[in-house]
């Protein structure tokens, strides 16, 4: 199909797009700037968003920009455009994380490669609440792993003993990060009563300050449970080959992927990061498992009730320069 000109209108509608991708904290540390001469989109760090203590290395941000990366893919190409992106084109730029330039279509289709995921991009949304008992169907489970594959990651289901441990870990990392004052400021910090950024006061319960993945509301974990949630959850591994900031990019555009089409087929998926913000309990999730990698994301899976939307900034709050082509 003949690629839709880029006007205003439609640069809003990438943009948005872009925004709806999941970030720690709802931070949304992204900028985003169009050369209109390459017809090329930036997507830049912004620092003054970023998590100084949780993150300190910027993995986590890296990871949410790639996942904007991923939505810029489908929304491009959902408008008739081909996404050409490059991952950190610039060492003179350590800001510039990626760009997605349009070009018109080398192939001849009438649909884009991801265009069913498009109308998706608005529906996906972590849900905290708990799921049911029903088990996802194998063939998903390896759909979804082809679509972590396709963008340069690997996703494998945890069984009983390896579920066990990680969840052993991220409720040990969430005390961690109950008891360290720096950490525990910086969250509450990014709690809002209201605004595009942070996380909306009404979501958090009274025994969540933090805005933690509730881990200690599965039984045998952590605290008493204040709600009933699955006993056995199903935990996907996300995993890439090695850990540059390269791959922490292309990291997130596999979970976004993942988180995508899991959403297309009704599955609910929230992520738990907790362990991953610290060194040592990042590197012991992958304790005693026989396929080498690098955990960058833990996310669970299950069938539930959908969760409200997140608010996001609007497309004119984080895009650089006069938005009018």
């Amino acid at each position: 199909m003949q690629p839709a000109a880029l006007d205003a209108a439609i640069l809003e509608k990438l943009i948005s797009a872009a925004v709806a991708a999941p970030s720690m904290h709802n931070t949304q540390p992204w900028r985003y700037r169009l050369n209109p001469d390459t017809v090329t989109l930036e997507v830049r760090a912004a620092p003054e968003r970023a998590l100084r203590h949780a993150d300190p290395m910027g993995r986590a941000l890296s990871v949410s920009a790639g996942a904007a990366v991923f939505n810029l893919r489908v929304a491009v190409a959902h408008f008739g455009w081909e996404p050409v992106v490059r991952l950190l084109p610039y060492r003179s730029q350590p800001d510039l994380l990626a760009t997605v330039r349009l070009t018109a279509s080398s192939r001849d289709r009438t649909r884009g490669a991801h265009d069913e995921l498009y109308d998706v991009i608005w529906r996906r949304h972590s849900s905290r609440m708990p799921y049911s008992a029903h088990r996802l169907p194998r063939q998903l489970v390896y759909q979804l792993a082809d679509a972590a594959h396709e963008d340069g990651a690997t996703l494998h289901l945890a069984g009983p003993e390896e579920t066990s441990h990680l969840l052993r870990l991220t409720a040990e990392a969430e005390q961690r990060n109950i008891h360290d004052p720096r950490r525990a400021a910086e969250s509450r910090e990014w709690i809002r009563e209201s605004g595009p950024y942070g996380i909306p006061t009404a979501a958090i319960g009274p025994r969540d300050t933090a805005r933690r993945m509730p881990v200690r509301d599965f039984r045998g974990v952590g605290q008493q449970p204040t709600a009933v949630f699955e006993s056995r959850p199903t935990i996907a591994v996300l995993t890439t080959g090695h850990d540059r900031r390269a791959d922490w990019l292309r990291a997130g555009q596999a979970l976004e992927h993942v988180l995508l089409l899991a959403t297309s087929r009704a599955v609910r998926a929230s992520l738990l990061h907790q362990a991953l913000e610290w060194s040592d309990l990042r590197w012991a999730l992958s304790d005693g498992r026989q396929v080498p990698g690098h955990v960058q994301m833990l996310i669970r899976l299950g069938y539930g009730p959908a969760a409200p939307a997140t608010p996001r900034s609007g497309a004119h709050d984080v895009l650089d320069g006069d938005p009018a082509i």
